[in-house]
């Protein structure tokens, strides 16, 4: 039993640090009306590399009048990768516009 516990705790911890870990991926905006200024690149988590994990993370962003990410929701995509897609997402940079909108937005993650 303290077996299991230790693999889980351990599963958890690599879990965690794996969202720091800067790896390759790609992020395109599809469907967005408004201009992305500046995009921060997602971080591949390194837990979803080893296990090849790969795939698109589907979200849909609330951007303010002045360009700036109110909000980030997950529409589709695996577990692992969605907390960094939202995360880079979050600070993307839009031009302004005279109203908030809503962007369409999905990024992809390969391991190329």
């Amino acid at each position: 039993m303290k077996t299991l516990m230790r693999q889980g705790a351990a599963g958890l911890i690599i879990a965690a640090l794996s969202f720091f870990v800067v790896n390759h991926c790609s992020a395109q905006d599809t469907q967005a009306s408004r201009k992305v200024l500046v995009k921060t690149a997602a971080v591949y988590p390194t837990l979803a590399k080893s296990m090849n994990i790969h795939g698109v993370v589907k979200l849909t962003a609330t951007v303010l009048p002045n360009g700036a990410v109110k909000s980030v929701e997950v529409k589709g995509g695996h577990p692992l990768l969605t907390q960094s897609a939202v995360t880079a997402v979050g600070h993307w940079k839009f031009e302004p516009e005279t109203h908030e909108t809503t962007e369409l937005i999905e990024v992809k993650f390969d391991t190329e």
